[in-house]
Formats: structure tokens, C-alpha cells, sequence
């Protein structure tokens, strides 16, 4: 298949990066003069020329060597923002094609509502209300924001790309010349403010700092587009359904992680968690007062001339509201006295912050978010009786909803440690209270028959004066502060509290033990009970091996299972897509992750319960990346069941989410893709089912021992990698606040997924999300031919074969072995670079070749014409960071270790991670 979209109809693109591009050019010229203009320029015309074979490379690393420092830098910012300009014209682009298709009166997109409507009204009878009532029992999409270090951009970087965007979007509905003129200069005003603003900060993130910016994204999109989007889907499948109990509850629901997660970051305490916690109530609150200012200002009717309703008539009354210019209009007296008692509520929630459109009359707090949504519905159902739903629906309705959505808390702040800390806590309360000095020495089953007995009783195994370790007492504080959190703003603030590298039951019960002990577990009539669930992370390939058998060890716990029953009767699991890569490999990873959740849902099934699965994919293929509704759709059968929540991390978090536009588009593929893994039968093998699970089987094992002769056997193989690689100078980029390994070794093991893949992509490598798939289909091939036929059998038929080789093929089709081949040379040892780069270019060939074969195509890029579009437009771009990186690290490497040799390594590293959009 080949791109059948004609050039004109992407000549748009090509001049919004050439207008684009030129004013940068501009702006490059009189800001840093016409020498480093001219130095910019020809870097830029010999990349094309790369790209077109009319020159070697070595011409452009040749001209860079020669360069001082100081003149590096301003070329190393240029092709940054050009990488980052052409990424916004892409976005546009894409955005300008959805139009045009729904202009023309085209049948829907995959990944949109409307077809998904359509493939429901398809499926006839099959789907009654019982059926989907079932499925959608309890119903949840939620992506859950985290702070993974690989957001490069600083905020106002960050604001200029918005106000540029939208520029655009304006001069492109434009025809008069002077208001051309006029957008033309405030695009120069904005891309100036750009060159200008340093693009590396001076200081490491705070977690306050992470808290902050995942925050920006609920005032750029969310409050928009969430509301609006669950009021949808529920009105379409009530009309479709109407005697269906579906989505009693918002559907979409967002999270964070961002104050919760201290899994190897020493930066997180209780105080981050208060600080996180009332900075998302902060915004909630912020919200809705505001948009009660504007309703009560919409809301105008008065009782002369308007239907009041007697609730409606009660709530005016009782209001306070004395201005006697509002003595006729009980709406407006309603809405300010609801005004009032959410001021009251802030106050009593967060005193002393200050917020906007507050109203202070002496009035009684909401005691919850569903007192406040009781009082929207007065109005709201007076509205309607008078007539006037038409108002109604406009923005009293997305208040409500959003009400529905947000609460008082904004968005559920998720708890995540390591099992071993868990452990090394519980082990001291333990020896404190008298119960034993030797819990870490125990088999097992005595682990959980003592943890068993702990959560049979109140007592708590401290007190608060007890001589703790710093460990213990750090921990004991972050457990204090969410429960302090979930007295005072609710139970939805935090419902998750999640376990990496669980591989026990006693791991899951050695939390229990500590949400005890804080309060945030009690009994109920001898069983435990929480608001909090724990949640088991199984991230290594063994974990997920080993997955379903904890759950359902947990399950026969009557202690444990008194607790998910507590919880309707549900039980989450997220599965880790990065750790698992880097242990196994790409292929083994990803079918050790269908396996876990194949044997997890029959798990599930067996036990009588519900499972949800919590995805944590990375922004990247080889951390779990790709487009999430063909990820979804790829899922096993019965593994979505109506819900699912997935990490988004790092600059995936702006490409989806920085405005209205690109939220909704996303949201929505995640919605699609939920409703018709859950309504619709989509795996497609049928009876097929076993003899393709037994064949991917075989391919994984052989992918794995690839994958592990290379990195784990290769003697070597880690000095290739810190000296190949920019992953030393990583820790000095300063975009997170966690460190880039969980333990100071130089381990692969220890180091974190994060970068470990961004590494490989700066070097252009991007070995996690490809290395040993060649081998393990020519080996399994070898010898019997008609096994293509298989694979190519089980590639049209299988959404998860074919979502596994087409991510596989974006990522090599961004692989560059001619620049990995630089990177490689800065590797002294000439015998390590030849095997271990030998190995990889083998590999590689290996791969795209086995690619080409099964799928049928003859380019990477032929089932995806936009990524086609995406390399020709950009990635010339590319060429002159990776060269200038190369150079800044060969001379840092050489003993050039100043300030501004380190902040060009950064600069490339910035550059090439918003032009790839998936660094990590």
C-alpha cells in the first residue's frame, strides 16, 4: 500500500513550514548575526542533500568540527525550534485532512466517536442492554498523568507553540492583507520571544514544579473538552440503550501521578503529597467558581417573566443574596448563594488561598461534591420545567458535568513505592511493637499469616513518637499525609496505591498493614475495608509470568478478598511496559504483556471478580507507545471489560493535551477504542486462537535469548552503551526531579526504562523497540517457507501481531544507522565497537527484512503516509543535532568540560526529543 494522497493536498504543510521556518530564519539572522545565520542555513541545504545522496555525511560532521563552541550553540537552538515548528505544522496538518474528510461527507475515521457509533449500530441485536449494562459495568477512562523526565520544553516555550498554533489557525481563515500582515508580525513577535527564551533550565525540576505543570493542562483542555465528551458518550448510548444501566458514573475520569510516585525518587514526602493534593483542589475549586461568577451573570430571568420552580424559589430564599437589584431574579440569587457556600467549602478545604469570584456570606460548606451537584440540579431541572432547557444544555450543563468529573479533589492522585521499601518499613513496626525481630527472614506463608493477623486487628504497631529510621519515618509521613488528604477533600483524592516490582502476596498485604496504620484502613465487622486500593505492578517478564498466580493466591485470602469486595467486587493490575522491555526485549515484552493479561482475566474469572487493567505505557514503542487506540483494540479478550487507566508521560502529555483540540481527538480515540474492545468481538483468531498464542510463544523465546546475547552476555556490552550513548549526560538534563537510576551502579538492571530508551533514540539507534524480532522470525522460519504464509495469515487477521510489527516499523523507519554509526565511534575500544555495533547493524537488516516479508510491504513507512509525510518534512532537520551532539561529546569527553560544551549537549538533547515527539 502506498500513499495514495495527492501532493497538492499536502502542499499546505510544506508552506506552513516554509513560512514558518522563514520567519525563524528572519529571526536567526538579525538576532545572532548573519555569520551563524549563514552557518544555520548551510547545515540546513547539506541535510537535504544528505537526504537526496548527493553528498556523505561526514561532509556536514566534518564542517561542525571545525566550529567553536560558543558558535555551536546557536545552531544546535536553531534546528531545535525548527524541529519543533514543524511538529506544530504537522498537528495542523492533520487537523486541516480531519476536516476536509468530514467536509466531504467521507465515512468517519477509525479512532473517532462516529465510527465507533457506527460499528455499534452494525452489530444489531448482538448487543441488547443486558449485554452492554454488563460490559459497562463499571465503566472508567482514564489517563493518568505522570512526571517521567522526558518533558523537555519549559512552560513558555510551552505557550509560545500555543499562541503560534493558533496563529495559524487564524491566518488560515483569513483572506484580508492587513490582517495577514498583522498575524504574520505577532508569528515573528512569538517565534522572537522563542530564540530568546533559554530552552535549558538552570536548576532540576522540583516535584512541586512537575505538580504545576501537569496541572496547566485541566485550564488548556481538560475543562473543556472532559465535561463535553462524557456527556456524549452517555447521551449516545442512553439513546442507543435506553433501558441499559450504562455510565451511572463519568466515563472519562483523568489521574496523576505526579506527587504520588516516589519509587526511586528520594525528592517525594508528605509534604509534596499535601503540596500536590491542595494544589489539584486548588484548581477544582478555581474552576468552578468561576464558572458560577459567569452563570450567575447568564442567568438573568426574572421570576415576573420566567417558570420558577418551588426547590428552585427555596434555594434563592436561602441563598443570603441581598442585593436588591437581584430581588426578581431567584436564579441569580440561587447561583450566589451556591457561589457562597463553595467559598465556604474552599475555605474550609485550603485556608487561606486565595481564589477568584468567592463570595463570603455566612453559609454551611458543602460537605461533598454531590451536595453541590444536588443544588446545579435545581437549577437545572427549574430551567427545563420553565422551558428553557436550551439554556440548560449550554453552560450550566458542562458545570454539572463537571462537577461530575473533578469533584473537589480535580483528579485522583495515585500512591506508587518499591515492594522492597514496603518491606524494610513493615519488618521495623514489626521489631518496634514486640511481633518479631526476624519478618524479613520468613518462608512466605508466614509472612502473610502474621501480616493476616496485623490486619485482624485495630492496635496500630506504633506510636507517634516512635525512634524511627529516616526510611520508616519518611514513609509513615507520605502514608499520614494522603490520609490527612482523604479526610479533609475526600476519598477520591487518592484511590490507588500501587506496588512496583510486586512478586508476592505478602507484598500487597505489607501495604495494608501500612494504610492501617494510618487510618486508612479499618474493620467492618472483623474484615478490613479501604478507600484505598492496592494495586500490584508486574513489570519484569518472570512478574508477568508469575502475575495471575499472586492475584489469585491474594484472592483466597479472605482479608484480601473482604477488601475487593469493598470495592464492588473490582480488582486493578497494572502491567510496566518499560521494565519489562528492557529485561526481555521488544517482541518477548510485548507478548509476555498478552500473556499476563490473558491469564489474568481467566484469573479474574475464576475468582468472581472484576478486573481493571492499568496500562503504564511510556511515550515511546519501546516503553508501551504507539497509538493508543490500536493498542487498545490489540488487547487480549476480556482484558478491557469497559475500563481501563494508562500512564501518559513525558512530552506525549503535550502533543496530546496542550489544547482543546488535540485532547478531544485523543480522548476520544481512547473511548473509541474502549467501547469496541468491550461491545465487539476484535481479537478476530476465533478457534485460530491457541495455535497463534503457541507460535508466539516460540518467536518471544527466541526474541529474548537475542536480546539477551546482546545486552546481558555480551561482555562489554555496558561500556558500549554509557560510552555509544548521551545516557551519562542524561542526569544533567534538567527535566525531572528523579535520578536516572534507581541505585548508583552502572547496571542495566539499575537503571531506569527512561533512559535507557532515550538514549538509544538520541543516538538513533532505538534498539528497545526492535532488537531481536529479525532473528527470532528467521530462526523460527528457517528451514520451512510455508511458515511465512503463517505469519503473514496471522498479521491480517491478529490486531495484536499487526499493531507489534507496525509500531516495530515506525520505530526503525526513524532509526538512522549511518548517524548510530557516528555515536558509535566515540567508543575507543575498536574491538567492542565492531562486535556490539556489528551486532546491531546484523540485527537491524534482519529485521526490516522479516518485516518487509510477513507485512508484504516494501518501505517501513508504506501503511503509514502521514509518518512518510512526518520523515520527509522533518527529520532533515534532525541531521545537524545529531552531528552537533556527536561533536559536543566528543570534545566534553575530551576534557572540554565547561558550561557551555554542557549546555549544547543539553540543547541537542532537547532538540532531538521534541522533533522525534517520542524521546522516551
Amino acid at each position: 500500500m502506498t500513499d495514495t494522497v495527492p501532493a497538492s493536498a499536502t502542499e499546505p504543510l510544506r508552506e506552513d513550514i516554509r513560512l514558518l521556518g522563514g520567519i525563524l530564519g528572519n529571526v536567526i539572522r538579525e538576532q545572532a548575526g548573519p555569520e551563524i545565520f549563514d552557518l544555520v542555513e548551510s547545515a540546513r541545504v547539506e541535510s537535504f542533500r544528505i537526504r537526496r545522496s548527493e553528498i556523505d555525511r561526514t561532509e556536514l560532521a566534518e564542517r561542525f568540527a571545525g566550529v567553536a563552541t560558543d558558535d555551536l550553540l546557536p545552531v544546535a537552538r536553531a534546528f531545535s525550534h525548527f524541529g519543533l515548528l514543524a511538529n506544530l505544522a504537522e498537528d495542523l496538518h492533520r487537523e486541516r485532512r480531519r476536516a476536509l474528510h468530514v467536509r466531504a461527507g467521507d465515512p468517519p475515521q477509525d479512532s473517532t466517536l462516529a465510527a465507533t457509533y457506527a460499528k455499534l449500530d452494525a452489530a444489531g441485536p448482538s448487543l441488547d442492554a443486558d449485554t452492554v449494562t454488563d460490559a459497562l459495568a463499571s465503566a472508567l477512562v482514564a489517563p493518568v498523568i505522570t512526571a517521567h523526565p522526558t518533558e523537555t520544553r519549559r512552560r513558555t516555550v510551552f505557550d509560545v507553540q500555543t499562541a503560534v498554533t493558533e496563529l495559524m489557525r487564524r491566518r488560515e481563515r483569513t483572506d484580508d492583507p492587513a490582517a495577514l500582515e498583522e498575524i504574520d508580525r505577532a508569528l515573528y513577535r512569538h517565534i522572537l520571544t522563542l530564540w530568546d527564551t533559554a530552552l535549558i533550565r538552570l536548576a532540576r525540576l522540583r516535584i512541586s514544579d512537575e505538580v504545576d505543570n501537569g496541572l496547566r493542562y485541566y485550564d488548556l483542555a481538560l475543562f473543556d473538552v472532559v465535561p463535553a465528551l462524557n456527556a456524549e458518550v452517555r447521551r449516545e448510548l442512553r439513546r442507543r440503550w435506553p433501558d441499559a444501566a450504562v455510565l451511572t458514573e463519568p466515563l472519562v475520569r483523568p489521574g496523576t501521578w505526579i506527587g504520588g510516585d516516589r519509587d526511586g525518587n528520594p525528592n517525594a514526602d508528605g509534604e509534596v503529597v499535601t503540596t500536590a493534593a491542595n494544589r489539584a483542589c486548588e484548581t477544582a475549586l478555581r474552576h468552578h467558581l468561576t464558572e458560577l461568577a459567569a452563570l450567575e451573570r447568564a442567568l438573568s430571568m426574572s421570576e415576573r417573566t420566567a417558570i420558577i420552580s418551588s426547590a428552585l424559589k427555596k434555594l434563592a430564599d436561602d441563598s443570603g443574596d441581598d442585593n436588591p437589584a437581584h430581588s426578581d431574579e431567584p436564579y441569580r440569587r440561587a447561583v450566589h448563594g451556591i457561589r457562597a457556600r463553595l467559598t465556604a467549602t474552599a475555605d474550609r478545604l485550603l485556608p487561606g488561598v486565595d481564589l477568584p469570584h468567592t463570595v463570603r456570606i455566612p453559609c454551611e460548606p458543602y460537605a461533598t461534591p454531590a451536595r453541590l451537584h444536588t443544588d446545579l440540579n435545581i437549577v437545572d431541572a427549574s430551567l427545563r420545567a420553565g422551558g428553557a432547557a436550551v439554556i440548560a444544555d449550554d453552560r450550566l450543563a458542562h458545570l454539572r458535568s463537571a462537577v461530575e468529573v473533578f469533584g473537589f479533589h480535580l483528579a485522583p492522585l495515585d500512591l506508587r513505592q518499591n515492594s522492597e521499601v514496603h518491606e524494610n518499613v513493615v519488618a521495623e513496626l514489626l521489631s518496634w511493637a514486640g511481633v518479631t525481630d526476624r519478618y524479613r527472614d520468613l518462608p512466605e506463608d508466614d509472612k502473610v499469616a502474621l501480616l493476616i493477623a496485623e490486619l485482624r486487628i485495630r492496635r496500630p504497631l506504633t506510636t507517634p513518637d516512635a525512634q524511627l529510621s529516616d526510611e520508616s519515618a519518611k514513609e509513615l509521613g507520605i502514608l499520614r499525609a494522603a490520609a490527612d488528604v482523604v479526610r479533609r477533600i475526600g476519598p477520591a483524592a487518592i484511590e490507588h496505591y500501587i506496588i512496583s516490582m510486586c512478586t508476592s502476596v505478602s507484598d500487597l498485604l505489607e501495604v495494608e498493614v501500612l494504610l492501617k496504620e494510618v487510618g486508612l484502613l479499618d474493620l467492618d465487622r472483623g474484615y478490613p475495608r479501604s478507600t484505598v486500593q492496592v494495586i500490584p505492578l508486574f513489570e519484569t517478564i518472570d512478574d508477568l509470568r508469575g502475575g495471575a498466580a499472586t492475584l489469585t493466591a491474594a484472592l483466597a485470602v479472605p482479608e484480601f478478598r473482604s477488601l475487593v469486595d469493598g470495592h464492588d467486587g473490582l480488582q486493578e493490575v497494572m502491567l510496566g511496559y518499560s521494565d519489562s522491555n528492557k529485561d526481555g526485549g521488544y517482541l518477548a515484552a510485548n507478548w509476555a504483556l498478552y500473556r499476563a493479561e490473558l491469564d489474568l482475566v481467566e484469573a479474574a474469572r475464576a475468582a468472581g471478580i472484576r478486573l481493571r487493567l492499568f496500562h503504564g505505557r511510556g511515550g515511546t514503542v519501546g516503553r508501551g507507545g504507539g497509538p493508543s487506540y490500536d493498542a487498545i483494540l490489540a488487547q487480549p479478550p476480556g482484558a478491557v471489560q469497559g475500563s481501563l487507566r494508562l500512564t501518559e508521560q513525558g512530552e506525549i502529555i503535550a502533543a496530546k493535551y496542550r489544547e482543546p483540540v488535540l485532547a478531544r481527538r485523543n480522548l476520544e480515540a481512547l473511548v473509541s477504542a474502549t467501547l469496541e474492545s468491550s461491545l465487539l468481538d476484535v481479537e478476530g483468531l476465533g478457534k485460530d486462537a491457541p495455535e497463534a498464542y503457541r507460535i508466539l510463544d516460540e518467536l518471544a523465546d527466541l526474541a529474548r535469548a537475542a536480546y539477551s546475547r546482546l545486552v546481558h552476555e555480551t561482555p562489554g556490552f555496558v561500556e558500549y552503551f554509557t560510552t555509544a550513548t548521551p545516557v551519562s549526560e542524561i542526569g544533567a538534563l534538567n527535566i525531572g526531579s528523579r535520578p536516572a537510576s534507581r541505585k548508583q551502579t552502572k547496571a542495566i538492571s539499575d537503571l531506569r526504562a527512561i533512559p535507557w530508551v532515550l538514549s538509544w533514540t538520541q543516538s538513533r539507534v532505538m534498539l528497545p523497540g526492535w532488537y531481536g524480532t529479525g532473528t527470532a522470525v528467521h530462526d523460527w522460519v528457517a528451514g520451512d517457507p510455508d511458515r511465512w504464509a503463517t505469519l503473514q495469515d496471522l498479521y491480517r487477521r491478529w490486531p495484536f501481531f499487526r499493531s507489534v510489527l507496525s509500531n516495530m516499523a515506525q520505530v526503525l523507519a526513524k532509526s538512522d544507522l549511518g548517524l548510530a554509526a557516528r555515536y558509535s565511534e566515540l567508543v575507543d575500544d575498536t574491538d567492542l565497537r565492531e562486535r556490539v555495533f556489528g551486532s546491531i547493524v546484523d540485527e537491524h537488516g534482519r529485521t526490516v527484512e522479516a518485516y518487509k516479508q510477513i507485512t508484504g510491504y516494501d518501505s517501513l513507512v508504506a501503511d503509514n503516509p502521514a509518518l512518510e509525510r512526518s520523515l520527509h518534512n522533518r527529520f532533515p532537520y534532525l541531521e545537524p543535532l545529531n552531528h552537533l551532539q556527536v561533536e559536543l561529546l566528543r570534545r566534553f569527553r575530551a576534557g572540554e568540560d565547561t558550561d557551555r560544551v554542557r549546555r549544547g549537549i543539553q540543547i541537542t538533547m532537547n532538540g532531538l526529543a521534541t522533533a522525534l515527539r517520542n524521546s522516551g
